[in-house]
Formats: C-alpha cells, sequence, structure tokens
C-alpha cells in the first residue's frame, strides 16, 4: 500500500534535538539525513544519534526514512551496520546513476521489509532511469535532487528550467507504480507561498510530495498535495458513476457530460484514498 508523503521533512542527523522536534510536527515523513548535511567529522556521530532517535522517539504514523550515502562506499557500508533496520521503515539512496546501485542495497537489505526511495540528481541518472527504477521491487519512490542536476547542465532551479527533469521523474515513477517526490524549495526556505507554488507545479506533474528542509514550508506541501473539496467531489462522481456503468455491463460512462473511461476511475480512487488517509490518521 502506499504511503502518504505530501511533506517529508530532512533533518540533519546529527542534530537530536531536531529529530526530537520533528516528531511533533504535523508532516507525512521525517527524513534522518546521514549523508550532505552532516559533516564528515560527524559521520560516525550522526548515526549513533540517528539509531538511538529511532528507537527512543514515539514517530506516530509518520514515515521513517533514513538518507544514506552513496551506495558501495564505505559510509554506506558503516551506516547499514548502526541503523536499526527494524525501526526504520524506508531508505533513501543518493546519487543513482545505475541500476547496480539499487541491486547492491538490495542484497544488504535481505530479510527486512524496508523500502527504498532512489535519488536521481544527475543527467545521467534521469537519462538512464528506466532499468533503475526496474531494478528491485523494493522501490517505494523516486526522489529529484536538482542541485547536482542544474550544476551539470547549467539550468535554472526554476518551474521552468526544472520542467523537463520533474516530468521525467514522474514518468519513470508512474512506470514502476511508486511514487515522484519533489524537490525542496531552495530559493527562500521561509517563503510559505513560494513553496506552495512551486510545489503546485510538481503537483501538476504528478509528483505526489515535496522534501521540506524548514517547518514554514509543512503547510504549503500539505494543502498543495492534498485533494480540494472541488477535486473530491468530483471524484466520488466518477467513481460512482464508473461503478455503476460496470454494473450495467458498460465499459464507459458518461458523467455531466464527461466521457469517463477505465483508466480514470483508479486515479480518482486514488484521491479518495488520500483523503482518507488524511483525515482518519492521527499524527
Amino acid at each position: 500500500m502506499r504511503r502518504l508523503r505530501r511533506s517529508l521533512l530532512m533533518t540533519p542527523g546529527h542534530r537530536f534535538e531536531r529529530l526530537a522536534k520533528a516528531a511533533g510536527l504535523p508532516i507525512d515523513a521525517v527524513i534522518f539525513d546521514l549523508e550532505d548535511g552532516v559533516p564528515g567529522a560527524r559521520k560516525a556521530e550522526a548515526r549513533a544519534t540517528v539509531a538511538r532517535a529511532l528507537t527512543a522517539l514515539p514517530f506516530g504514523r509518520r514515515e521513517r526514512i533514513v538518507r544514506i550515502n552513496a551506495a558501495a562506499t564505505p559510509e554506506c557500508e558503516a551506516d547499514l551496520a548502526a541503523l536499526p533496520l527494524d525501526r526504520l521503515d524506508t531508505l533513501m539512496l543518493p546519487k543513482v546513476e545505475r541500476p547496480a546501485e539499487l541491486l547492491w542495497l538490495d542484497e544488504r537489505l535481505k530479510g527486512t521489509a524496508v523500502t527504498v526511495i532512489a535519488t536521481i540528481e544527475t543527467p545521467r541518472g534521469l537519462l538512464g532511469g528506466l532499468p533503475i527504477v526496474d531494478a528491485t521491487p523494493r522501490l517505494s519512490g523516486v526522489f529529484f535532487g536538482p542541485g547536482d542536476y542544474t550544476m551539470q547542465t547549467g539550468g535554472a532551479m526554476t518551474a521552468a528550467g526544472l520542467r523537463f527533469p520533474r516530468a521525467v521523474i514522474a514518468a519513470l515513477a508512474g512506470a514502476a507504480g511508486c511514487d515522484a517526490i519533489d524537490a525542496p524549495y531552495l530559493l527562500d526556505i521561509t517563503d510559505a507561498e513560494a513553496t506552495r507554488l512551486d510545489a503546485d507545479e510538481a503537483r501538476s506533474l504528478g509528483f505526489v510530495g515535496k522534501v521540506v528542509f524548514h517547518p514554514a514550508q509543512i503547510a504549503a506541501a500539505n494543502a498543495a498535495f492534498s485533494p480540494t473539496p472541488a477535486e473530491l467531489h468530483r471524484a466520488r462522481r466518477i467513481v460512482d458513476g464508473y461503478a455503476r456503468s460496470m454494473q450495467a455491463g458498460e465499459a464507459v460512462a458518461l458523467i455531466d457530460g464527461e466521457f469517463i473511461a477505465m483508466d480514470l476511475a483508479p486515479r480518482m480512487q486514488r484521491l479518495l484514498d488520500i483523503a482518507n488517509e488524511i483525515g482518519s490518521v492521527p499524527l
């Protein structure tokens, strides 16, 4: 079953007080960062801090994600050795460019229920993406990292500049049947309205949620990736109308003048499912 992932708060793994604060925020997931958010000299401290947080803090229904270091590196091996894998839900693997990196991680996760989010953040990873997302059934999401991507392409970190890679990431996630997770809005992380507009752009392409860096971004991300009342009203009409059509032996339906075929009904049901998750599951 796919998780609710509207807002995923990235938190440095060596800052226990921030991890503790995240456990009380209205987020769908907390990402314990062991990679770029941790100074090299504090990696071992961060591993111990994240292990402590996973063991001691109550995260409720929030997904517990750990961003580890790049596959097949000594830092990644140390991450996996230090983490209580039975106390986390998902590992986020950075800088994925080849299927072999996911296969390497999959081998080390044998016997666990841990899922994986692959981070694609380079042109090479993006253009070779289909074999990557097909590499393991553990894959539950694809996350777009724009920093290295724009550094290599020279493109702007704007909605227009990121539209192509975002569209490809969404297509890859769709092909794999998993979640497309958008990059954080980085131009001003305290600007909630700018975050919302950026999240609206991502949602229009098929993303289900956004990584955030600052509490000011949480409400904007949650709102942008939650179905609106109008969307839910339309979804209910379509799902109910299509069910009546199927019962009548028809493969298509005409609902208030709108032609509805079987490919639309599951997407509308997903909106209803998201609304139920938002409304019925306490933090």
